[in-house]
Parts: C-alpha cells; structure tokens; sequence
C-alpha cells in the first residue's frame, strides 16, 4: 500500500514538472513511431525567422570564387590581412592648477608665455597643447601667477574625440579600406596615445597617411622672422579641388572657406598685425606641419576688403607651379579637408602584417572553426547517442553562426579577438542547448504537450539568467578603449542575444518534433 501510494506522488510530480527527481546523466528518449510533420515545423514562426535570417546572411556574407579563391563580403581586420599599424603619442598636458589670479588672465598668461594654444577644460585644469617638460610646466605656471597640483600626458576627452574624428576623415579622404583609430585612455579619462590600424596599406605608406602631424596654422609676420598665431586649421569649414588660379595659368593652389569666428579672427588679426596697411612687410604665412606652404603679401583687393571691416571668409592658399605645385596642392587639400590636428603628434609604436601571414591566419581560424564544429558534435554524439539529437544541435548552432556572421558583416571587421568569441559562442550556445535537450528528456520520456511548454519555459528561463550575466561581463570590454577585446566582446554579445532571442525557441520546437516522432 505505502510503495503504491509513493509511486502515485512521483507520477503526480512528474506531470507537474517537478524535477527534483530529475537526473542529469546521458539521458535517452523513448518516443513513439509517428514521422514529423515538416510542413507544421517548417511554417511554425519560429523556425521560419531562422531560416529567412540564414538566408539573408548567406546574401549578405555572399560566398563566391574568383580568381580562383574564395572570397566573401566579410571585412577582415589587420590580424587576418595585410597591413600596418601605428601608435602616436599626443604631445600636450592637461595640467591642474591653483591660483589666486583671475583664471582667464592665468590662462592667457601661461598662453602667451608658451606661445602655443591653451584651453580650459575643467573649472582647476587646462590643456597645454605642446609637448613640455614636467620642469618647463611647473616654470611656466608659476610665472602666470599659479601653482601645479598635478600634470599628466596627454589631452582632455573632448580633444581625443576632435582628433580621432579628423583623422578618419583624413584617412577616409585618401581612399584607404578597413582603417580603424582607437583612443587608448586612462582611467582618469586623458588620453595620450591613439592607434590606428590600416588593413592593405603597407608601413611606408601608413606613416605617410598618419604618422605626420598634420597641424595646419595661419600666422602673420609681425618683425624679422617673429610672427604671431591667427587660426588653425579647425576654422575651415569647406575646401575646394586644387586648381590652377588664374585658370589656365601653371600657378596651382586651394581655395577654401573660413567659418564666421574664423573670418573675425583673420581680419583683425590681419588689421592689429599690420597685414592691412603694411602687407609687404606682414606676410600672411601658413604652415602645414609646421613647415611654410604659403608665404605672401596679401592682395590689394583682399587689404582694402579687411581694411573696410569686412569679413572674407573665402581665401586661396597657393602651393606653387608645375608638377610640384599640383602635387602640394593635392597634399594641401588633404590636410584641410581632414582639418588640423590641435596637438603635435609623434609615432611611439609600429607593426605591419604580411599578406602572407594574414593568409595563414584566415587559414588557421577555418580549420579552428571547423575543429571546434566537429568536436562539439563528437561531444553530443557521445552524450546522447542519437544522431536525431545531435544533427538538430549542430544546425543550430551553424545557422547561429552565420546570422552573427551576416550582422558583423555590416558592423566590424574580423580579427583574431572576433573569431575568439564566435569560437566562444559556438561553445555556449551547445551548452544552452543541452540544458533545452535535457529539459525536454526529463526521465528519458517525451512529455506531453502542456508539460513539454512548462519544461520549456523553465530551461529558457535558466539559459536568459545565464546570457544577462555573459552580457553584463562583456558591456564594460566593449565600452573601454581596449581596442583589441572590443570585438571580442560585441561578438559574444551579439551570439548570445541571437540566441536567446531567435535561435533558442526553434531549437525548441524542432527538438520537440524530433523526439516525438
């Protein structure tokens, strides 16, 4: 009487999905001899959305042979392709400060004092915007009438930010592929290098590209060689093509275009350093990396339009004649597209990447790929038994591999840190689908229905609680400046979220048809 009224509690518990007796060990399935409905698996939304996804991605990824290699729409960083990577150091301080003066007399002194630009970029700190001693530092502020609490390399978030976006755009504006530029910054938040990587361009030619500094000035000769600062070159708002001027003269130059500040700035720079009423003695110079580009008087139309209180926003900077001139030109557009560079810039690190080498990497990352694929699938076999489990798992996993495949064609390039996390998301992804698989086989029986959706819900309750913590541990690797683990960390993200999302439901309904046939 005890035994049978025991066995009576079990079976009551099991129909309510209790699983306290449950057993984890190698499950196994008895199901019956019925075959699966395809066209009800095949239409169910779930499985549907996988399989247009996979296919969208398949277009997008765009497979194909040409020139006898396989190639695809995939973007490959620097790690998998040839090129070359440069590391400059930021030549300023960002310099906090006490002092009893008023703070803007204290920052035009120090200004003035080093001749070079200083901003204030916190209520205590400013930003010395040329590279100095720690000893020329503390001189220079004690003479402006403060003191140095602390001095640390490099320059304010707000400048880091002004020179990655100008060397993108001068990076873009030369044509160049698959070029990244990372701020790496400290904890207090100054930045003092920036790396860029630049997939299929070589050394020599990266360094041409970035490596210079790439400041653009306009200054006015005031006595003998002295001469004082107008603008830079983050006063130009557009620029036009190098051309000849007059037209069809060998005279070559670029014109291009002052914002309002900036026109303000040039006249009465222009009226207070004798440009206007002396133009042969105050030549209007411009510098492009600190070397003379332009050198002239300015023209008796452009005086009288100054002289008149007029601002002139449109100028044309002449680099000369013949072949050379043009060629200036050309360089001299580049850099006033891009715009100037606020601080001096030195290269502290280098490396490239053979074509060779990234091919052997691309290789290498394959056969990774596909050893792991294999071995997961040998592991699953081993544990279940039953090519009817394993066969929907690997499925699985590969069409969650190329959906993430088909987004991170749009959005990053393929490192060796991304290929580590699609690696690391194949391996999660098997274990959130054994934890389904085990759910549904709870005792080795196929459950009913309504057990079968309780069962369901609670394996995917326990795989959502695991994925929040995957993506609460990688959000920071993808918010910091470690360029290198950003991609790791994106990737994993990604995976995870396609497969709680997307991935995870219509492994769901195809284990279920599978076991139950």
């Amino acid at each position: 009487m005890k035994r049978e009224k025991k066995e009576k509690r079990v079976a009551r518990r099991e129909a309510e999905g209790d699983t306290a007796t449950s057993t984890r060990s190698a499950p196994t399935y008895t199901g019956g001899s019925r075959g699966i409905d395809w066209k009800a698996l095949l239409t169910d939304w779930r499985v549907a959305l996988v399989i247009v996804l996979v296919l969208f991605s398949a277009i997008a990824i765009y497979p194909h042979f040409e020139d006898g290699k396989l190639e695809t729409n995939l973007q490959f960083g620097l790690d998998l392709n040839e090129g070359a990577w440069l590391q400059l150091e930021l030549q300023a301080e960002v310099v906090t400060f006490e002092t009893t003066a008023k703070v803007s007399d204290f920052v035009e002194a120090l200004s003035k004092d080093l001749d070079t630009d200083v901003e204030l970029v916190g209520p205590n700190q400013v930003e010395i915007r040329k590279g100095l001693t720690e000893d020329q530092v503390k001189a220079a502020v004690t003479k402006a009438g403060g003191s140095v609490v602390s001095i640390q390399q490099g320059v304010s978030k707000t400048t880091a930010e002004d020179i990655k976006r100008i060397l993108e755009n001068k990076i873009n504006s030369l044509g160049t592929r698959d070029a990244k530029v990372n701020t790496l910054s400290g904890i207090t938040g100054i930045t003092r290098y920036i790396r860029i990587e630049m997939a299929g361009v070589d050394m020599n030619t990266a360094q041409e590209i970035v490596g210079k500094q790439g400041k653009f000035e306009i200054r006015i000769i005031t006595t003998g060689n002295a001469s004082e600062h107008i603008l830079f070159g983050d006063a130009i708002t557009s620029v036009g093509l190098p051309a000849q001027e007059p037209p069809g003269s060998n005279n070559w130059g670029v014109g291009f275009t002052l914002s309002e500040s900036g026109a303000t700035a040039f006249r009465e720079g222009a009226v207070k350093y004798g440009a206007v009423a002396d133009p042969e003695n105050h030549h209007l110079v411009m510098l492009l990396d600190n070397a003379t580009v332009y050198d002239a008087p300015l023209s008796a139309d452009l005086a009288a339009q100054l002289r008149s209180g007029q601002n002139v926003r449109q100028l044309f900077a002449s680099t000369g004649s013949g072949q050379d001139g043009q060629d200036s030109a050309t360089a001299l557009e580049v850099h006033l597209r891009a715009g100037a560079l606020p601080v001096d810039v030195k290269v502290a690190g280098s490396g490239s990447v053979s074509a060779v080498l990234g091919d052997h990497f691309k290789l290498m990352s394959v056969l990774a790929a596909l050893f792991a694929i294999l071995t997961v699938a040998l592991v699953i076999f081993y544990r279940y038994r039953e090519p009817a489990i394993v066969l929907p798992m690997v499925l699985t996993n590969l069409a969650e591999l190329v959906i993430l495949l088909g987004i991170a064609r749009f959005i990053l390039q393929l490192d060796l840190a991304t290929i580590a996390g699609l690696i690391a998301v194949l391996g999660t992804g098997i274990d959130q689908l054994i934890i389904i698989t085990d759910e549904i086989l709870h005792e080795g029986r196929v459950p009913s229905p309504n057990l079968y959706l309780k069962r369901l819900a609670r394996a995917l309750g326990v795989i959502v609680a695991s994925a929040a913590t995957v993506v609460a541990a990688m959000v920071p690797l993808m918010l910091m400046d470690l360029s290198t683990l950003r991609g790791f960390a994106i990737i994993t993200i990604l995976g995870v979220l396609i497969g709680v999302v997307i991935t995870r439901p219509a492994y769901g309904r195809i284990i279920m048809a599978v076991l139950s046939r």
